[in-house]
């Protein structure tokens, strides 16, 4: 990655990278555009890390390829944006319950090809990209996933907000907090392994929600305009909106939980540690990867397989 020292340890275990079987695809609405739109995923070779293709764009007037990484974030507004650093009209938001998804299911590699400016929002959850996920399949390819070790500890606030990403022994543990005013959320926290087993069991069904004072002032602005009861949590003060009710009663806290995964995932690499964090967003969560990659001395690339390198070159999608 452009910026960032390629140092690799030769210390600790690490998986084999993964894709696709298959191409596999959706079509869906846009959450904040209301239109309809197509999504394909697609297999990847190794190092090629996840890569976003704007197919609606004229690619004679430059790229069309978007690299899944924080330092390709251009908004956090809502959602988490990512965009093409000298075409100002290849963007892609709502990618993190995708991004969560890939994340959670340990898929490395891979092209999403889509044909408008974000990635469909379905159900509201990271639950239809698993299946897509799952109907796919995974293979194994020929080179192990290197890991950011976190070393010391990384910090960012706004007001009583806070991130953090600390050292641990092994794997990546998340426990979050958060608190709002409305009763039918108040005060709800989570503790969580990162596993594919518990991003499926804990996270992948929780949906993203809003409160119904503030729908009216987003369509006004041109926003949630694909919004509804079937793909978002509405809440109004100790009342949840939504006939069906929730599917897990702090729903809430393990969506910002798998917002924080998907956000996180942008790394470039799996993360190695503990993050902490209570009333964190998008906007947070950019900000502790950008302070993390800020200092070589947060952080070391570990690896047992010098081809893993490759994940953090220049990426390069393949046709």
């Amino acid at each position: 990655m452009d910026g960032l020292p390629h140092t690799i340890s030769l210390q600790t275990t690490a998986d084999t990278q993964r894709t696709l079987a298959a191409p596999i695809g959706c079509v869906g609405i846009g959450l904040h555009s209301g239109r309809k739109i197509s999504l394909t995923l697609k297999p990847l070779p190794v190092g090629s890390g996840i890569v976003f293709r704007r197919v609606d764009l004229d690619p004679s007037l430059g790229s069309i390829d978007i690299p899944a990484r924080h330092d390709h974030v251009v908004d956090t507004r809502l959602c988490t944006v990512i965009g093409h650093p000298s075409r100002a009209e290849c963007r892609v938001s709502t990618v993190e319950h995708l991004m969560a998804a890939l994340s959670g299911c340990g898929v490395h590699n891979l092209l999403v090809e889509i044909d408008g400016p974000e990635v469909p929002i379905l159900d509201g959850s990271s639950a239809s990209f698993v299946f897509l996920i799952e109907c796919a399949g995974l293979i194994e390819q020929d080179a192990q996933v290197a890991r950011i070790e976190i070393l010391r500890t990384v910090r960012v606030e706004q007001g009583e907000a806070f991130a953090e990403l600390r050292p641990a022994a092994f794997g990546f543990d998340m426990a979050l907090s958060i608190d709002f005013p409305a009763a039918a959320i108040g005060r709800q926290a989570l503790t969580l392994r990162l596993s594919a087993e518990s991003f499926r069991a804990e996270l992948a069904r929780s949906r993203t929600f809003t409160m119904a004072h503030e729908v009216d002032a987003l369509r006004a602005a041109g926003l949630a305009l694909g919004g509804s009861l079937d793909n978002a949590i509405v809440v109004d003060g100790d009342r949840v909106l939504n006939p069906t009710g929730l599917r897990m009663t702090d729903e809430f806290v393990r969506h910002k939980m798998l917002d924080a995964v998907g956000d996180l995932s942008l790394a470039g690499a799996p993360l190695c540690g503990r993050f902490v964090a209570h009333r964190t967003g998008h906007a947070l969560n950019n900000r502790l990867l950008l302070a993390l990659f800020a200092d070589d001395a947060n952080w070391r690339l570990v690896s047992t397989d010098i081809a893993a390198h490759a994940m953090w070159q220049p990426v390069s999608a393949a046709a």
